[in-house]
C-alpha cells in the first residue's frame, strides 16, 4: 500500500529531506505526463500512485502548478512528475492564470527520462490530432522517448475508431516501424467492436523486452482497450541512437501526430483499466541510478497544499464557468483536535455576493457537500480522520 501523507508541514519537511533509503542496486525514472488541459493527466498520476494526491475535475486547468508523486517499488523508484496542461498565452489570460502554468509543463519535460502523452478519446473535436502546443513540447526534445497514452477508451462506442485515432496520432510510425492495422472486426460503423484491435508492425524489431506490455500481458487486457502488436515491442530507450530528427515550425504546421512514440497504451485512467500495465511497463524502463526520496515519501506537496487542492477541486466542480477561479483560500486552523483527528477552518474568498451565494447554495447545501467531499478526499490522502470547516466571505 501508498504511503499516507504527514498531516504536519514540518514533518512532511523532514521526510522530504531524509537522505533515501537506497537499495542495494536503486534503479529511478522520471516519467512526464503532458497533454491537453483535462486529458486526465492527474486522474491518471493518482492511479498509478495508488492514492489521490491530486486535484482532478471535469474543468479545465484544475492543475495549476507542477507537483511530483513518488512510486516506490521493491529496488525501483518512479518519480510521477503531473503538470498543468500545456495552454497558451491567450487561453492563460482567459483562465487569470499565472506565468507558472505556461512554463512548468516545458520545465518538467528538462527532467524527464520518459514523456507520456495523454489523449482524451473521448472528444472527438481533438482526438485525431496532437495539439500544436504537445508537438512543440515534443519536437523541443526529440531524445527524450515517449509513449502514447490512449485516455477514456471506456467511454468511446466505437472501438474500431481506435485504429485510425492510434494512426493519425503515430503518423503511421510506432517505434521506427510502420503500423500495419489488421483489424479483428469488420469496419461497420455501427458495430461497437467486442474484440481486441490488433495492430502489427510491418518488420519484427531486433530486440524483445519480456513482460512488453503487448507480449505476455495482451490476454489479460480488457476487450477492445489494449492495442495488440503481434511482436513484442522494443523498450523505451532503445532507439536512442539514432534518436528522431529535430522537427521545425514548418514541419509541425502539417504535423497531425508524432512518428517518434515507442509505445501504445489504450486505458480508462478513471476505473484504473490497464493502468496496472502501463506501470509495469514504466517499472521495467527505470534504469540504475539513486534514489531522489525516501520509500516513505508519496509527493513532494506540502500538507497545506494537497488540501488547498482538493477543496478547490470541489469547488470548480460545483461552481459554474469562470466562477471558479475567483475564489481565493486562507486556512484559519490547522491543528490536531482532541481525538487525535485534524481539524481544519478554512476561508474561502469570492469577489461577489453572488458568487458567495453560489457557493453556499440554498440552505447551504454546495458548501457542505464541497466540505464533505474535500473532508473523506482528505481522510484517504492522511489516513487519519479529518474534520473540515469552510466558510465563505467577500473579500
Amino acid at each position: 500500500h501508498p504511503p499516507p501523507v504527514a498531516t504536519d508541514k514540518e514533518e512532511q519537511r523532514r521526510l522530504l529531506e531524509n537522505r533515501p533509503d537506497q537499495p542495494r542496486q536503486p534503479k529511478v525514472l522520471r516519467v512526464a505526463i503532458i497533454g491537453a488541459p483535462n486529458a486526465g493527466k492527474s486522474t491518471l498520476s493518482n492511479q498509478l500512485l495508488g492514492r489521490k494526491v491530486f486535484p482532478v475535475s471535469k474543468k479545465v486547468h484544475t492543475t495549476r502548478c507542477k507537483a511530483w508523486g513518488v512510486i516506490t517499488h521493491e529496488d525501483t523508484q518512479l518519480i510521477i512528475l503531473d503538470t498543468p496542461g500545456l495552454t497558451n498565452p491567450l487561453k492563460a489570460k482567459r483562465h487569470n492564470l499565472d506565468e507558472a502554468m505556461l512554463t512548468d509543463p516545458w520545465d518538467s519535460m528538462k527532467h524527464a527520462d520518459l514523456v507520456l502523452v495523454l489523449v482524451d478519446v473521448s472528444d472527438h473535436w481533438t482526438r485525431n490530432s496532437l495539439s500544436k502546443e504537445v508537438l512543440k513540447c515534443l519536437s523541443q526534445f526529440p531524445h527524450i522517448p515517449s509513449v502514447l497514452v490512449l485516455n477514456k477508451v471506456d467511454i468511446l462506442k466505437k472501438k474500431f475508431l481506435l485504429l485510425e485515432i492510434a494512426t493519425d496520432l503515430t503518423e503511421g510510425i510506432v517505434n521506427g516501424k510502420k503500423l500495419e492495422v489488421k483489424s479483428a472486426l469488420k469496419q461497420d460503423s455501427s458495430s461497437s467492436a467486442k474484440s481486441p484491435l490488433h495492430i502489427t508492425q510491418a518488420s519484427p524489431p531486433e530486440s524483445k523486452v519480456p513482460g512488453s506490455p503487448f507480449g505476455q500481458e495482451k490476454n489479460q487486457a480488457q476487450e477492445g482497450s489494449g492495442l495488440d502488436k503481434s511482436n513484442d515491442v522494443e523498450g523505451a530507450g532503445t532507439g536512442e541512437a539514432q534518436g528522431p530528427k529535430h522537427h521545425g515550425p514548418k514541419d509541425l504546421k502539417d504535423m497531425k501526430g508524432w512518428p517518434h512514440f515507442q509505445e501504445i497504451f489504450m486505458l480508462a485512467a478513471l476505473h484504473g483499466e490497464e493502468v496496472d500495465t502501463l506501470k509495469r511497463y514504466l517499472l521495467m524502463q527505470a534504469k540504475p541510478g539513486p534514489w531522489e526520496f525516501h520509500s516513505d515519501v508519496l509527493t513532494n506537496q506540502s500538507p497545506q497544499e494537497i488540501c488547498d487542492n482538493i477543496i478547490r477541486e470541489k469547488v470548480l466542480e460545483y461552481l459554474p464557468l469562470e466562477v471558479p477561479y475567483g475564489v481565493a483560500q486562507v486556512t484559519d486552523i490547522w491543528e490536531e483536535g482532541e481525538c487525535g483527528e485534524l481539524l481544519i477552518v478554512q476561508s474561502l474568498l469570492v469577489p461577489r455576493e453572488s458568487h458567495k451565494r453560489m457557493l453556499i447554495g440554498r440552505g447551504g447545501k454546495v458548501i457542505s457537500r464541497i466540505a464533505r467531499e474535500a473532508g473523506q478526499d482528505l481522510m484517504n490522502v492522511f489516513l487519519c480522520d479529518v474534520r473540515l470547516k469552510l466558510k465563505v466571505e467577500v473579500k
